[in-house]
């Protein structure tokens, strides 16, 4: 029994970039044997077990053949027979085909060290193509290493134009392409997972309503949303590194466009969190089409609830920012004094009045306007 590193850990290691887990493949044994060596089961279905002290996961070296649509279509063969090589040849990038033995060796079976100095996205075989899942992988890699100069491969650029037109495509379900999303939008450059699957055509089915919007520029149509998109996602991304804003960053110009939005939100099954910022973001740009009054804000504000979520609240600036810059520069004050107001303990004639249920609430939301219109002439006359 030979056990080897493989794939992302390997690939990080000679980028010299940072990498939290690490894979390994046992070529040589069988399930009987790793379970007789206190392995753990991690999978009913995959060969794959869990170390008895790290809990990481070694998986028995396997090939897989297509035999039903869509990315779980696969039987497997797994084995003492199979080897390194033929375990390795079923991955789907060359950089990801990249194995490690006990002494540091590496073991190289698909030109994956050249593809990594030449900053290749490069599919193994033709077979790339029966696993619809892998056109989100790769996405999500252009948007991992795109700012170490990756970029997709022109053979693998043709292959993807062509699996964006098959009905494997359809077998992606929104929780996947979802998952897919998320990862992507925590690497350094997260627009690159959704230009390369409008690139390919992939978008336009798993996303139409990101792709309407990005398809919008790329014919010279109106306003050059798209732009505006990118960029805002290039702003968001120095100062979070929190997926789910970049998230409701990224979709909000969809967003804007849907005539029922939670329904949309139920559609491609977003987190709750990313769907609350972004109804906060849609209710923000509508104050920033009318007259911006006092009371306006200081409604939007009582909304976050800023007490009671902090969080909600600081979230919503930092997108907001992020999207609109000058604007924000403007409304940003103007926010920070109704949220002074809300948190402001209340002055003692009140909480010692007699006045109860309606009556002491719109003395309260009097006292808080009255002193909002303190806070804000300063601002006015600036």
């Amino acid at each position: 029994m030979k056990v080897y590193l493989v794939g992302g850990a390997v690939r990080d290691q000679l980028l010299e970039l940072p990498y939290k887990e690490r894979d390994w493949v046992v070529v040589g044994a069988t399930p009987e044997e790793m379970l007789a060596q206190g392995y753990r089961r991690a999978d009913r279905d995959f060969p794959v077990f869990l170390h008895p002290q790290s809990g990481e996961e070694y998986a028995l070296a396997r090939t897989e053949v297509k035999a039903a649509p869509g990315y779980k279509g696969f039987e497997l063969s797994y084995g003492p027979e199979v080897t390194l090589e033929q375990d390795l040849l079923r991955r789907d990038l060359t950089i990801n085909a990249l194995a490690m033995d006990e002494s540091g060796r590496v073991i190289d079976v698909c030109e994956g060290q050249k593809d990594l100095q030449a900053g290749l996205l490069r599919h193994i075989t033709p077979a790339f193509s029966e696993d619809p899942l892998r056109l989100l992988r790769i996405a999500r890699f252009a948007a991992k290493l795109g700012c170490w100069g990756f970029r997709v491969a022109h053979g693998t650029h043709a292959l993807m134009k062509r699996m964006a037109t098959t009905v494997e495509l359809e077998t992606l379900s929104a929780e996947r392409f979802l998952k897919e999303m998320s990862r992507a939008m925590g690497e350094p450059q997260p627009w690159r997972f959704f230009e390369v699957l409008q690139r390919c055509g992939a978008l336009q089915k798993l996303l139409p309503e990101v792709a309407e919007v990005m398809d919008r520029e790329s014919a010279g149509h109106g306003v050059q949303t798209a732009g505006v998109m990118v960029s805002a996602l290039k702003r968001i991304v120095p100062v979070s590194d929190d997926p789910l804003i970049r998230a409701a960053v990224a979709l909000f110009f969809s967003a804007q466009k849907q005539p029922d939005l939670a329904a949309w939100l139920e559609k491609i099954r977003l987190d709750k969190r990313s769907g609350q910022l972004l109804s906060d973001l849609l209710q923000l740009s509508s104050v920033q089409t009318d007259d911006m009054s006092g009371e306006r804000l200081f409604d939007l504000v009582s909304q976050l609830k800023p007490r009671q979520q902090p969080q909600r609240y600081e979230e919503l600036l930092l997108a907001a920012e992020a999207l609109w810059p000058e604007p924000m520069a403007l409304l940003k004050p103007r926010l920070s004094a109704a949220r002074q107001v809300l948190l402001a303990p209340l002055p003692e004639q009140l909480t010692a009045s007699k006045l109860q249920g309606k009556a002491l609430g719109e003395a309260i939301r009097r006292w808080r306007l009255d002193y909002l219109q303190q806070l804000e002439a300063p601002l006015n006359k600036s």
